[in-house]
């Protein structure tokens, strides 16, 4: 069974991409814990994906799929983009608080006198396979919404409990995996990375 390496430890990401890639007979895991971090230094969500992708097809000599995702909230022009998993480097920790609620926090302070009109943003996911031989693909693909005002739902991982899909009236915390992936940036780029093994012959 060939194998694939996801270039993340975030184990919300295994948990949305693993089952796909698994049908198609790959071997999925993420990288161990104890792998150095690898500089994200692109300038934009399809460079970054190709940075760990990349590294990781080279390092470990295997099938690389890396994903850059985030939010582009319209009223910051685009923030945090590209800086999204690391937005509250410049917060201090609340006590109990994750990183992951850190970076909400900022963006609410950040948005609090932005009224409900103007809200609007989108989620946006970057997803590049890189094999050993040097062949590539990159997909990129969004999820539009808006932003609440305060968190809402349980599941998901990010700023899932801030992004309401206007359509289904729920965010992306308060979805069931299964409908979460019929809707959400990582999942349509990954459809798109699917669809590029079974047509392209990658």
């Amino acid at each position: 069974m060939e194998k694939v390496i996801i270039a993340t430890k975030n184990k919300g990401k295994l948990a949305e991409l693993e089952a796909p890639l698994a049908v198609l007979g790959f071997a999925v895991s993420t990288l161990p814990d104890e792998y150095p971090e690898i500089e994200e230094n692109g300038a934009s969500f399809e460079e970054n994906a190709l940075i760990k992708a990349r590294f990781v097809a080279n390092d470990l000599h295997c099938i690389a799929v890396a994903d850059d995702s985030g939010i582009c909230v319209d009223a910051l022009g685009g923030e945090p983009g590209i800086y999204s998993a690391r937005y509250a480097n410049d917060y201090a920790l609340l006590p109990g608080e994750t990183k992951d609620k850190a970076n909400n926090r900022k963006l609410l302070e950040k948005m609090k006198d932005v009224p409900a009109e103007r809200r609007g943003c989108a989620f946006h996911c970057a997803m590049a396979v890189v094999f050993p031989d040097g062949r590539e693909f990159v997909a990129h693909k969004t999820w539009e919404g808006t932003l609440l005002f305060e968190e809402r739902g349980q599941n998901g991982f990010g700023y899932d409990p801030l992004f309401l899909d206007k359509e289904l009236g729920l965010t992306g915390a308060q979805m069931e995996k299964s409908v979460k992936m019929g809707r959400s940036h990582r999942a349509k780029a990954l459809n798109a990375v699917i669809e590029a093994f079974r047509t392209l012959n990658l």
